[in-house]
C-alpha cells in the first residue's frame, strides 16, 4: 500500500519554531491566577485542546497545591473557563508573530506534493486561533490542503483520533495505513497511534525540545546528540513509529515506506 497523505501538526511542527506562542500565554495566565509554573509543566500537555491543556496542568499535584494555596479552595470548571478565556485573549494578541513556517517546511511540502501526496493537518488551537495562523502561514508560503481544529469534532481534541479521521475523509485517503501523522509533541504521537496511522516525531524546533533555533544551534555536537537521543526515546516510548531530525527527512521516509 502506497502512502497517500501526510497529516501535520502546526505549532512546533510546521510553524513557530520551538512552539513558543502558547508557552508564553500559558505562563502569563497561570501567573495572573497566582501560580508560577515551570517550562516542563507547561509543555507536558502540549498539543491538546487548550482548555484541556489548562485543566491537565491544574490536575498536576504541585500546581493543584499552588491553586489551593492561592485561592483557598479546589479549582472549578468555571475557573478553568475563566483561565481559558484569558489565555485566548493573550494568545490572540501575539499569535501573528508566531506563525511563520519553520525552516525547510515550504520546500519540503512542495516535494511531497510533487510525489502526489495530499497534505492535511490537525492542531490544538481553536478555529479562532487558526484563522490567524493559517492566514500568516499562507502569506509566507505554507497552506495545507485541509486543516481542522478540535472545534469541528465536538472539542474532542488530542489524543482522540477524530481530527485525523476527518482528514482521511476530506483528503480521500482509503486506509489508515496509507496516512502518516507528523508532530512535535507526545499528544501528536498518541493521536496518530489512536487513529492507527503511521506516527512520526520531529526533533528540531519541536515543543518537546523547547529551544529557540538560536539556542539549539549554540549547542555543541555532543550536546545536540545527547538531547536528540533523549527526545527520540520519549517519542518512541509514546508510540512513535519513526523519529526524524527535521522535516527534510520526510520525503525519503515516504519513499522508504512505499518501497516496502
Amino acid at each position: 500500500m502506497k502512502i497517500e497523505g501526510i497529516i501535520f501538526d502546526w505549532a512546533g511542527t510546521t510553524v513557530d519554531y520551538g512552539c513558543f506562542a502558547p508557552v508564553q500565554a500559558f505562563a502569563e495566565v497561570f501567573h495572573g491566577f497566582g501560580m508560577e509554573v515551570t517550562m516542563e509543566e507547561t509543555r507536558k500537555p502540549m498539543g491538546m485542546l487548550k482548555r484541556d491543556h489548562i485543566k491537565t496542568m491544574l490536575e498536576m499535584p504541585r500546581i493543584e497545591g499552588l491553586w489551593k494555596s492561592a485561592h483557598g479552595r479546589a479549582v472549578t470548571e468555571a475557573d478553568i473557563d475563566a483561565m481559558h478565556d484569558t489565555f485566548t485573549e493573550k494568545l490572540m494578541g501575539i499569535l501573528d508573530q508566531f506563525a511563520d513556517p519553520k525552516p525547510y517546511v515550504v520546500e519540503t511540502i512542495a516535494r511531497l506534493r510533487a510525489m502526489g501526496l495530499a497534505i492535511g493537518s490537525t492542531t490544538g488551537y481553536t478555529d479562532q486561533m487558526m484563522a490567524v495562523v493559517t492566514r500568516v502561514a499562507k502569506e509566507k508560503g505554507y497552506a495545507p490542503d485541509f486543516w481542522i481544529s478540535p472545534n469541528s469534532v465536538d472539542n474532542y481534541g488530542r489524543p482522540y483520533p477524530y481530527m485525523i479521521f476527518e482528514n482521511l475523509k476530506q483528503l480521500h485517503i482509503r486506509d489508515v495505513h496509507a496516512a502518516v501523522k507528523v508532530g512535535d509533541t507526545i499528544s501528536d504521537i498518541k493521536e496518530g497511534a489512536a487513529a492507527g496511522v503511521i506516527s512520526v516525531g520531529i526533533l528540531e524546533g519541536s515543543s518537546l525540545m523547547g529551544l529557540t533555533q538560536t539556542e539549539y544551534e549554540a549547542l555543541s555536537t555532543q550536546e545536540k546528540e545527547a538531547l536528540c537521543a533523549r527526545l527520540r526515546k520519549e517519542y518512541m516510548q509514546a508510540g512513535a513509529d519513526y523519529v526524524l531530525q527535521d522535516i527534510r527527512e520526510l520525503p525519503a521516509l515516504i519513499q522508504e515506506l512505499n518501497d516496502k
